[in-house]
């Protein structure tokens, strides 16, 4: 497993980059913008993080920013921490047969999702390209918010 990236959502895209990075210190290394998605995500990373950051993505802080405007109360403006993982189906099986809910299945063979005993969603992506789709994920339906 590899710490991959945690997601925070933000109202101000540009208000946002100042703090993190004119203030911080931070550096953006890559951005992508999904207009059917109606989103913009932007990856920082620490000064000496950088060259790891743009080799591996990783370690990163996400910006998310949501084009419809949204008020992120109680915290939602925290997204979720983002792991790589050597096979998702595995460690799926082995996280449910552990009494843990897959709030989002691996479906895709690519992502899933689960929460941690306090709430925090945490993004499981697998490693290299998606596995093929299989069962009983393929078919399996979202349990809960993530």
């Amino acid at each position: 497993m590899r710490y991959l990236h945690t997601m925070v959502r933000v109202k101000d895209i540009d208000e946002s980059l100042d703090f993190y990075c004119n203030k911080l210190g931070l550096t953006e290394v890559r951005r992508s913008e999904n207009e059917k998605g109606r989103y913009t995500l932007v990856f920082l990373a620490a000064p000496a993080d950088q060259s790891r950051a743009r080799e591996d993505q990783a370690p990163l802080v996400e910006l998310t920013y949501n084009w419809d405007p949204e008020n992120y109360e109680g915290g939602r403006n925290f997204g979720h921490l983002a792991y790589e993982v050597d096979d998702i189906y595995a460690l799926c099986d082995r996280l449910m047969k552990a009494g843990v809910t897959i709030n989002r299945p691996p479906r895709d063979g690519r992502m899933a999702f689960v929460r941690s005993p306090d709430g925090i969603s945490i993004e499981l992506l697998q490693k290299g390209g998606a596995k093929e789709p299989a069962e009983p994920w393929a078919s399996m339906e979202n349990t809960g918010s993530w």
